[in-house]
């Protein structure tokens, strides 16, 4: 599965950065292909490309806060969770995306 997705927390500091990477860390286990954006304080991090969004079957919001380019995603399923869910259980909320996105 393609996954792209954005993480921000309402600090912009240490949950926005470990719930990316703990995403993408589930991701790669289940073989998927996933590309995170960051929105913290100091920017947009890692923006997700045109072509990326397009090709996503999913995109995963793991955000605490209203976040910026939202209508890039017209169109596309989206998942929102708060960034403390994507760090304490990355791979349950892997799985249930899967489960989701194959029904």
């Amino acid at each position: 599965m393609k996954i792209v997705g954005i993480s921000a927390c309402s600090a912009g500091i240490a949950h926005t950065y470990i719930a990316k990477e703990k995403v993408v860390n589930a991701a790669k286990k289940l073989g998927d292909t996933i590309h995170m954006e960051t929105q913290g304080t100091i920017g947009v991090e890692d923006e997700l490309t045109k072509k990326e969004i397009e090709e996503a079957d999913v995109v995963l919001l793991t955000v605490d806060v209203k976040v910026s380019g939202m209508d890039r995603f017209k169109g596309k399923k989206l998942i929102k969770v708060p960034t403390d869910t994507a760090i304490q259980s990355p791979n349950k909320l892997l799985e249930k995306i899967h489960e989701a996105i194959n029904k």
